[in-house]
């Protein structure tokens, strides 16, 4: 059985490597780095030591040019003895590996064309993440539905999840209709906001908080190995993260799924692979 090694990348703003870290622990990973990019950049430590690569929410930059957009560009062109900071993440990946971006960390994966990489395109920006329909930052838990048909592996076996939101910019936005048709053929929308009552996809608001388009709240790639997503799943790694914990305590009311599971479906395929 593969021994599963997590890297977890800060610096620059990111606020949510700690959370991140223990629920990869929590998980079952054999080896969970906190790692900042300074440390990649200067040769310390190599992100193809791993195979699994989170990327944190935080505010990266103070997402003072657009969220993430001077992240991606530091990932494009950060180099270690003429190498790129970026070839050695694609290097893990195409050996098998695995990678998760949540909130700051979704915004860097497509501003760096990692997803959707929709008909297998990798590097070119198809969809990007825009200022929230409210315009303002949202902070509050939100009820999701993970779709079946999605060839993603962190959402195999779920069906409701329950997860917070923290976010200024998370509003799905497609460089065409055509990226946008595509993205359902390919079933590459994993996650969607959904009605927490009828479990419904909606652009209601607040259920759906930033407006996004078909009610998308992640994304998968073709080989369903990166996941990409605004709500928070490190954040629910306990019962009593949630807002319902002392009336599910009293009255029995039962609680969704802990976010550890997004990162127990990962660990697992790595694991057995």
């Amino acid at each position: 059985m593969a021994r599963v090694k997590v890297i977890v990348i800060t610096g620059y703003g990111t606020n949510c490597e700690i959370e991140s870290a223990h629920t990869a622990r929590r998980a079952g990973a054999d080896e969970v780095d906190i790692v900042y990019f300074s440390d990649l950049t200067s040769g310390r430590v190599r992100v193809d030591a791993y195979n699994f690569c989170v990327f944190p929410g935080g505010f990266l930059d103070g997402d003072d040019l657009g969220a993430a957009q001077a992240a991606a560009q530091r990932w494009r062109h950060a180099t270690v003895d003429g190498e790129r900071i970026l070839d050695q993440l694609l290097t893990m990946l195409d050996a098998g590996g695995m990678a998760l971006g949540i909130c700051n960390g979704f915004q860097l994966l497509v501003k760096l064309g990692l997803l959707p990489c929709l008909d297998g395109i990798r590097l070119e920006r198809q969809v990007s993440l825009a200022v929230n329909d409210s315009a303002r930052f949202e902070d509050r838990w939100v009820s999701l539905r993970a779709e079946p048909d999605s060839p993603c592996i962190f959402t195999k076996g779920i069906d409701r999840l329950e997860f917070p939101v923290r976010h200024g910019e998370g509003k799905l936005v497609a460089a065409s209709d055509a990226v946008m048709e595509g993205l359902e053929k390919a079933n590459l929308v994993a996650l969607r906001y959904v009605d927490p009552l009828s479990g419904a996809p909606t652009q209601e608001y607040p259920y759906n908080p930033n407006g996004s388009p078909n009610a998308i709240a992640g994304l998968t790639d073709p080989t369903g190995r990166i996941l990409g997503l605004m709500p928070h799943p490190e954040a629910y790694n306990d019962p009593t993260n949630h807002p319902r914990y002392t009336r599910a305590r009293t009255q029995q009311d039962e609680l969704p799924p802990l976010g550890t599971i997004i990162f127990e479906n990962a660990v697992n395929h790595l694991r057995n692979s």
